[in-house]
C-alpha cells in the first residue's frame, strides 16, 4: 500500500498520538495508587518525587515503566520519521524542524524517565515547548476551522508551561497541571493527523508551500 505522502505523514501523527494516549492510559490502570492530580505523568516510567529523592531512592513498577517508556519513545520515533516527510516530499521545512525537535524531547523522555533527573527535564521541557509551538505554527498548513484549533490547542499548551513552571497549579495538583500541557498537543496531533488524512493534494492553502 502506497501512501500520498501528505496522508502518510498524517497518518503516522496520529498513529504517535493514539498510541501513546492509550499507553499512558494502560500504565495509569497497572500503577498502584496513581493518582492524576498527585502523580507526574513521568512517574510511570520511575517515581523519584516526594520522600524518595532525598532517600535517594526511586521507585519503579513493572509493568507500567516499560509500558510508558516505550510508548513515549514510540512516540517521539514516529514524530521524527513524519519529520522527514515534512521534510522531504512535503518541503515544510521550518514546520519540519519544529516536529523533529518534539520527537526527539519525547524519545528522550522514554530513553531518560525520572532516574535521569538533569536528561529527563531537559528533554520533556523540549517536547512541551515544541509541541506547542508546532500546533501553532500549523496555523499555517490548514484551513479553518482546523487553523484556528490549532492555535488554541498550541496557545492552551504554551500558557500551561509557564503556569506549571511557576507553580500556579489552580488546585490541579502537578499532575492534573501537567496534563494541561500535554493533553492539548496530543489531542492536537490526534487531530492535525486526520486532517492531513483526509486533505486532497489542493487542501493546503497555495501560501504554505513549499517552505513551510
Amino acid at each position: 500500500m502506497k501512501f500520498e505522502p501528505r496522508k502518510l505523514a498524517g497518518l503516522l501523527l496520529f498513529v504517535a498520538a493514539a498510541q501513546f494516549l492509550m499507553g499512558m492510559l494502560f500504565a495509569e490502570a497497572l500503577y498502584p495508587g496513581y493518582s492524576i492530580s498527585g502523580n507526574y505523568i513521568s512517574d510511570l516510567g520511575a517515581f523519584c518525587n516526594g520522600v524518595f529523592p532525598a532517600a535517594g531512592v526511586c521507585v519503579i513498577y513493572q509493568p507500567t515503566s516499560t509500558i510508558f517508556n516505550s510508548s513515549v519513545f514510540l512516540l517521539g520515533l514516529l514524530l521524527v520519521i513524519a519529520a522527514y516527510v515534512f521534510w522531504r516530499p512535503l518541503r515544510w521545512r521550518t514546520f519540519s524542524l519544529l516536529v523533529l525537535l518534539t520527537g526527539v524531547g519525547a524519545m528522550g523522555v522514554g530513553v531518560f524517565p525520572e532516574i535521569f533527573p538533569v536528561a529527563h527535564e531537559i528533554t520533556s521541557d523540549i517536547a512541551f515547548i515544541f509541541a506547542g509551538i508546532s500546533a501553532i505554527w500549523a496555523y499555517r498548513l490548514t484551513k479553518s476551522p482546523m487553523s484556528y484549533l490549532s492555535v488554541i490547542l498550541g496557545v492552551v499548551n504554551l500558557v500551561a508551561v509557564v503556569l506549571f513552571t511557576a507553580n500556579i497549579l489552580f488546585g490541579l495538583g502537578v499532575g492534573g497541571m501537567e496534563r494541561t500541557i500535554v493533553y492539548p498537543v496530543v489531542l492536537w496531533a490526534v487531530g492535525f493527523g486526520g486532517y492531513l488524512m483526509s486533505s486532497g493534494t489542493t487542501t493546503v492553502p497555495s501560501s504554505a508551500q513549499p517552505a513551510t
